[in-house]
């Protein structure tokens, strides 16, 4: 199995435990006298079997992520590493530049004015490189991806 076959069946897997967990919650307590709709206990033990799957497909992923070589000096997890802080990076500046750019009304002239005191174009520029480095690193990232066999 490629190791973006994994990421994907990982990703499904989530998907699943979010929609047995609405299951077993809606199935967890009923009107005196009902029947819930589902087997809490089914869904308890299908709960932990889909768990004991992912454990195991993560720790492949990780595994396959610390070692593969991204580049000659760059692993799978050092790229991801790298990728999930130049996302950090464009959330906290885009907020900044949200903030700044907020229009504030004044009803009268002796309302104080408010300012921006940073260049909202230039942190939109910066934002948009920080994004590009990101789009490229994905694409070498997921190319890794779909090169790399998943470790037994």
């Amino acid at each position: 199995m490629k190791l973006a076959e994994a990421l994907i069946e990982r990703g499904d897997i989530q998907k699943r435990l979010t929609q047995l967990q609405d299951r077993l919650k809606r199935s967890s307590w009923v009107q005196e006298g009902e029947k819930p709709h589902e087997d809490p206990a089914r869904l308890r033990r299908e709960i932990a079997a889909l768990v004991t799957q992912l454990e195991t497909l993560i720790f492949k992923i990780n595994r396959a992520n610390i070692s593969t070589q991204l580049s000659s000096e760059v692993t799978l997890t050092e790229a991801l590493a790298q990728r999930d802080a130049l996302t950090l990076h464009q959330n906290i500046l885009r907020s900044v530049a949200d903030a700044a750019s907020e229009r504030v009304d004044r009803y009268g002239a002796a309302e104080i004015r408010r300012l921006p005191t940073i260049d909202v174009g230039q942190l939109r520029d910066e934002i948009d490189a920080l994004a590009k480095r990101q789009r490229e690193l994905d694409v070498l990232i997921q190319a890794k991806n779909w090169e790399t066999e998943l470790p037994d």
